[in-house]
């Protein structure tokens, strides 16, 4: 009688623990389905190559309708995100302040490197509003996907 009493435990026990990993796994199926992917966007250039930074605007906002978007601009790039910062035109892409702006709008993280700007003279008050001096965990904190990245 105790050896069936001690089977039917075990029994128990092990049913126990097949239905917490199974809600664990399951868990874990809908955190991959609802994370979506990110993508970052590198831009290095300013007024000396207005192709490549309407190009990588255009893509931020492309990719911003539906994945989590991050935009860094680093050495020339932060010349894009001054208070001052001329409008970059190329062609039939919308020009940098319009796609700025759509990026502001849709919350899309924009960031201006801290040692870029020192090196120009400039700091996070020189910026656009709504553009930050980037932190190095924003790198990774922005989505729970994967991250693609596009450098321009």
């Amino acid at each position: 009688m105790k050896q069936i009493f001690s089977l039917l435990l075990a029994l128990i026990f092990l049913a126990s623990c097949q239905q917490e990993i199974n809600q664990k796994e399951n868990t874990q199926e809908q955190s991959k389905v609802t994370a979506r992917d990110g993508v970052f966007i590198h831009i290095s250039h300013g007024m000396d190559d207005p192709h490549r930074v309407v190009m990588a605007l255009q893509m931020a906002v492309m990719m911003s309708e539906n994945k989590d978007v991050a935009v860094y601009f680093d050495i020339k790039g932060i010349e894009v995100v001054l208070k001052d910062a001329e409008n970059i035109e190329y062609l039939t892409f919308a020009g940098s302040l319009e796609q700025i702006e759509k990026l502001k709008g849709k919350g899309v993280l924009l960031m201006a490197c801290p040692g870029c700007l020192k090196a120009a003279g400039k700091t996070g008050d020189d910026v656009m509003d709504g553009v930050m001096v980037a932190e190095k965990e924003k790198f990774f904190n922005f989505t729970k996907g994967r991250i693609l990245t596009l450098d321009y």
